[in-house]
């Protein structure tokens, strides 16, 4: 395999830019198709071959706590545990994906999970494991893989041409929702088969986002000068959060997007009562899973599409509005079936709506402090979704589960109406994604110097009269 170009560069990030303009430049030449980028197949499947192995090991998790313990509460330890371990070094995971070699860190931290996962599978092929060595792993697995997810975004925006960032966003939704429909009956299969060989089968998983990242051949970043004085690592941290702070937009779509989660997270754990409540069985509850999970595939296909054909702003207000028509409608009808199709429709919204909020966020964010910023983002929307599915299930206890489906109806709506409200935070979106300009770094220049009739540095939209102006 050839050498891989030095991490630590000097200005490598313009050429970069300079050749995704000279890509694009008049629309004149197109990018080549995704499929045909060999960076971007060598991420995409690594990562995928990952989320199989995680869809297979989530299932199998609480099987055997349920099967060492016989306590639910058990089963729901050890996920807690690992979710906690993953918001814990999420921020952490991004300032250091903007600090230290990001190749480095998707090839290690991928075999620290694989460790985990590893000796999950030997203690339980040797019998009678230990609940708190089974707990402990389940947490170091968590505290690993949020280091990684927060150097998966902008790992992502180096293989891809910027052009190109939206049908990348949706055909790695789509891949996820593939194998975890797809995961869940594996993982089945493999425990019955005997219970430590879906863990190995996700150890083994892990080695795939290394190898993926070895085969990358263009620098992961992030560029720096050999010279340069790096602040210290809370320093890089709040300069994330000071990044985000000088955006409306991203100030917008992170507090929208993490009370969106919130809600539908809620939801998820709704329509499995509903289904339940219709009479339907344990097969009924897995028929509609893969129903919404078939939406969200065909979301991820429709949604760049939509976006060029539709404008980002209008796929944003049509989406919100047919999620809110979903969470009323599926609490009316009478069959578990027809709760299923409901569902579809509501994540064939769900997945463009995302691609639409995360590829514009991927644009205006500069490389160097991307992932810091994509840290934030998910631990905002990870710290507070737990509160979804708490309150659906009080509210099913207490209202009835139809009447609980009307009342997430009603506060969709209103994030729904929120979204016209904030037209001027989402000005953004009005235009198109290759156009959009990186915003200053917060030490770089003070936006109150900039000439408002040059750059709105909140939006990063260019208004001067020589590129047109953003409504």
């Amino acid at each position: 395999m050839a050498q891989s170009p030095p991490e630590e560069t000097d200005g490598s990030g313009e050429a970069e830019r300079s050749e995704e303009s000279a890509q694009t430049k008049g629309g004149e030449e197109r990018a080549p198709s995704l499929w045909r980028n060999r960076d971007y197949l060598s991420w995409w499947t690594g990562n995928g071959l990952s989320t199989l192995g995680t869809s297979v090991s989530t299932l199998a998790f609480p099987l055997l706590m349920l099967y060492e313990t016989g306590s639910a509460t058990q089963a729901g330890t050890i996920t807690v545990l690992h979710m906690l371990g993953k918001l814990g070094t999420l921020a952490v995971g991004g300032a250091l994906a903007d600090r230290i070699s990001r190749r480095a860190i998707l090839c290690v931290v991928p075999l620290i999970e694989a460790l985990a996962m590893g000796a999950v599978a030997l203690l339980v092929y040797r019998g009678d494991p230990a609940v708190l060595a089974l707990d402990l792993l389940a947490l170091v697995s968590g505290l690993a893989a949020g280091l990684k997810i927060g150097v998966s975004t902008p790992v992502l925006r180096r293989v891809v041409p910027k052009e190109q960032i939206a049908n990348a966003t949706a055909q790695g939704m789509g891949r996820d929702m593939v194998l975890q429909l797809l995961g869940a009956p594996l993982g089945g299969l493999l425990y019955s088969a005997a219970r430590w060989i879906p863990f190995l089968f996700d150890a083994l998983s892990f080695v795939f986002v290394t190898l993926g990242t070895l085969f990358i051949r263009r620098p992961l970043g992030p560029d720096r000068k050999n010279d340069e004085q790096r602040p210290g690592l809370l320093t890089e941290m709040g300069d994330g959060l000071r990044m985000i702070r000088r955006s409306d937009y991203l100030r917008f779509t992170i507090a929208w997007g993490a009370l969106l989660n919130t809600v539908a997270q809620g939801f998820t754990l709704l329509f499995i009562v509903l289904v339940q409540h219709r009479g339907g069985s344990p097969t009924a509850v897995g028929v509609v899973t893969s129903l919404a999970v078939a939406g969200g595939v065909v979301g991820a296909v429709l949604g760049p599409t939509l976006m060029q054909q539709l404008g980002a702003r209008r796929v944003l207000h049509a989406a919100a509005w047919i999620f809110v028509a979903s969470f009323a409608v599926v609490g009316l009808v009478p069959e578990p079936w027809q709760i299923g199709l409901v569902m579809m429709v509501g994540m064939i919204s769900m997945v463009p709506m995302n691609v639409v909020t995360e590829s514009y966020e991927v644009r205006l964010v500069p490389d160097a402090y991307l992932g810091r910023v994509a840290a934030t983002s998910r631990f905002c929307f990870q710290g507070v979704q737990w509160v979804g599915p708490l309150a659906a299930g009080v509210l099913a206890d207490t209202l009835g589960p139809e009447s609980a489906a009307l009342v997430l109806a009603g506060v969709m709506a209103v994030l729904a109406v929120v979204l016209h409200l904030g037209r001027r935070n989402l000005a953004l979106l009005d235009s198109p994604l290759a156009d959009v300009q990186e915003l200053p770094a917060p030490n770089d220049r003070d936006p109150q110097d900039e000439d408002p009739q040059d750059q709105d540095p909140e939006d990063g939209v260019l208004t001067g009269p020589s590129k047109g102006s953003a409504s």
